[in-house]
């Protein structure tokens, strides 16, 4: 199983399939490697627009849940770790624009 695709998972369909293999996720076994954190976040650094549904329905299709099985306390923890994650890419992008508009002369007035 850890060399099947991703589309055997529950809930991740041609689109999300699509968008991990632009990111270099292209098997089960690489997904759960990752973990639902460290793959969304690089999903977000690959150039995808943050979502918390995408983020939680990667979460239940690594349980095998359906992903509209996320409810009261369990999503609130989720969408905590969501924020998180979307917080460390969308740093880690400003860092790496001011870097590159630094190194070209680029200067706060």
């Amino acid at each position: 199983m850890d060399d099947a695709p991703l589309s055997t998972l529950r809930n991740i369909g041609p689109a999300m399939e699509a968008a991990f293999a632009e990111v270099g996720i292209e098997t089960v076994g690489a997904l759960r490697d990752l973990g639902t954190d460290a793959a969304y976040a690089r999903l977000l650094r690959g150039g995808h627009r943050p979502h918390f549904i995408g983020f939680y329905v990667i979460e239940m299709a690594l349980q095998g849940r359906p992903w509209n099985d996320c409810k009261g306390d369990e999503k609130a923890a989720l969408r905590s770790r969501f924020d998180t994650v979307k917080a460390s890419a969308t740093d880690a992008e400003r860092d790496a624009f001011e870097t590159m508009m630094d190194a070209i002369g680029v200067v706060e007035r």
